[in-house]
């Protein structure tokens, strides 16, 4: 990641202008104290003028079939999360999707960007923060949420947890993050109510 900064003779704030990546948390990435996500990856790769694949390449499916004994797996170096691949990807293509199997005590850093989001636990539970709200999910639960309003999760238990996760990401218009975040926000807040 440095070094492409540096080959676009980029500084880690104008990274962080473009990325919509806190500078602090960039400085970490680079000095191998932080892990990030692999949507917070793309984000930095879009930025960066290079796409993920760069930092890792997951393994392509050869068509839109997977199978559960098979499914290519990986995982972005230093993370401990490892990621399931279930969409096959194809030009024209705009969903990702990925089971992700989420060891104890995980936790994301904060996301934010154009697009939006599904979750859906398969196994274990799973802390998730949208905005200033926290949705404690267990199995069986979904959350479908826009990714304009901050957002992270976490594995608070000593149990794995496994989510389907679904999302349609627009990293090259983060730009328009603030332009959407007023008339979004409320509606997010309306549309998701707390787990009792």
């Amino acid at each position: 990641m440095r070094a492409q900064r540096h080959r676009l003779t980029m500084t880690l704030q104008q990274l962080s202008a473009m990325s919509g990546v806190s500078v602090g948390y960039l400085s970490q990435v680079e000095r191998g104290n932080a892990t990030p996500t692999l949507g917070t990856l793309t984000q930095i790769a879009q930025a960066l003028e290079v796409d993920a694949g760069y930092f890792v390449r997951p393994p392509r499916a050869v068509d839109s079939l997977t199978r559960g004994a098979g499914r290519p797996k990986f995982a972005v170096a230093g993370s401990s999360i490892e990621y399931e691949q279930i969409g096959a990807e194809r030009a024209g293509h705009e969903l990702t999707s990925f089971v992700m199997n989420v060891p104890p005590g995980y936790e994301s850093e904060v996301v934010t960007h154009i697009g939006e989001e599904i979750i859906y636990i398969l196994e274990g539970e799973i802390s998730q923060m949208v905005g200033e709200r926290e949705y404690l999910m267990g199995v069986g639960d979904s959350l479908h949420y826009l990714g304009s309003t901050p957002h992270c999760w976490s594995n608070k238990t000593s149990r794995l947890a496994r989510i389907l996760w679904v999302g349609r990401m627009q990293y090259d218009k983060s730009g328009e993050i603030g332009q959407l975040e007023a008339t979004q926000h409320e509606t997010m807040r309306e549309m998701l109510p707390l787990r009792p």
